[in-house]
């Protein structure tokens, strides 16, 4: 396995997924209700790797709602441009890839990783772990219904007991996968406990796909520990993205320094501007999460949360720009 300077310096190179080059080798993970148009923009503004949609259903009766319209919308300048769709029926999830591809897409990506319970409920996202024939039967449709990668999105296993996670590597890159990314958990495990490696190390060394790890990375130090330890292709930022668009990029460039504290006051706002301007009115309420995540990293404990209730009684997206204003002037002199 790579040094850990090795490891450093990797992260700031280039994968293919199928005839497409990253950037680097960081990338953002789809998160819904959080990795919009807004966040994507700004993240792929501080130099992350590759991004892709928020996870859209696969079902038809879906695609012209405005949450699914919202999704689809591309960011200007990102390339290639992934869309996630999560689904277990075989021939859904194929005609739902070929719908993006006819949208636009350049990469479709299959969520067999999403924990959440009604996504679960509807016998997809790390629900379908347990069934690999099932797995299989939705990655080669897919592959067969459209001409760009197919990629997957997955989890160590259904349960600890049951860590089926390089069976099931195995199976999507026999079916066409272009690409795997691992999340160091179970279904089972949610994201409770600490993210496991061991399993993403062994994936890795017996797959030809590019493998990348994710879950719990939330520095450069711990991207070079688990590059080091799993010899992976790259590393996927989930979590410790919220509040920290820039971190991602940070990560990716090992030059670059976080930015001040006056900087991050200005991202914020930058960044709830654009939801105001993408979302129109809706946009005030969904500010509320995002200011939330900002004010929390800045400012842990009394005076974060006192900050995060006092923007979220605002009503106007107006008076949310001002409090942000008044504040970060204050607060970063």
């Amino acid at each position: 396995m790579p040094p850990l300077s090795d490891a450093a310096r990797f992260l700031s190179q280039v994968t293919d997924i199928g005839p497409h080059t990253l950037r680097n080798n960081v990338l953002l993970a789809p998160m819904a209700g959080v990795t919009d148009v807004p966040f994507r923009a700004l993240a792929w503004s501080f130099g992350v790797g590759y991004v892709a949609s928020e996870m859209l259903a696969a079902g038809p009766q879906l695609w012209d709602s405005e949450k699914s319209r919202q999704r689809r919308v591309a960011v200007e300048g990102v390339r290639p441009r992934c869309v996630q769709i999560a689904g277990g029926d075989p021939k859904m999830v194929a005609d739902a890839a070929r719908r993006h591809w006819q949208d636009g897409a350049d990469i479709v990506d299959i969520n067999f990783g999403c924990p959440a319970k009604k996504v679960c409920r509807k016998a997809a996202g790390s629900q379908l772990m347990k069934d690999e024939s099932l797995i299989a039967a939705i990655v080669a449709a897919t592959v067969s219904a459209v001409p760009i990668p197919v990629t997957v999105k997955m989890r160590t296993g259904w349960s600890p007991e049951r860590r089926n996670g390089l069976a099931v590597a195995r199976i999507v890159q026999e079916q066409g996968a272009a690409a795997v990314t691992v999340h160091g958990r179970t279904r089972a495990c949610r994201f409770e406990g600490e993210a496991e490696y061991d399993t993403v190390a062994e994936i890795k060394s017996n797959l030809q796909v590019p493998v990348f790890a994710n879950g719990d990375i939330d520095s450069r130090e711990k991207a070079h520990r688990v590059m080091r330890h799993t010899a992976v292709d790259g590393i996927m930022i989930g979590r410790a993205a919220l509040g920290a668009p820039w971190l991602p990029g940070l990560i990716a460039h090992p030059g670059r320094s976080e930015p001040t504290l006056p900087e991050k006051w200005s991202i914020a706002q930058e960044h709830v501007r654009a939801l105001h301007e993408f979302y129109g009115v809706p946009g005030v309420r969904i500010a509320r999460k995002h200011v939330q995540w900002y004010l929390a990293r800045m400012y842990p404990g009394d005076v974060g949360r006192a900050l995060a209730s006092a923007f979220n009684r605002f009503e106007e997206a107006e008076q949310q720009l001002a409090f942000l204003a008044w504040a970060g002037e204050g607060l970063a002199a």
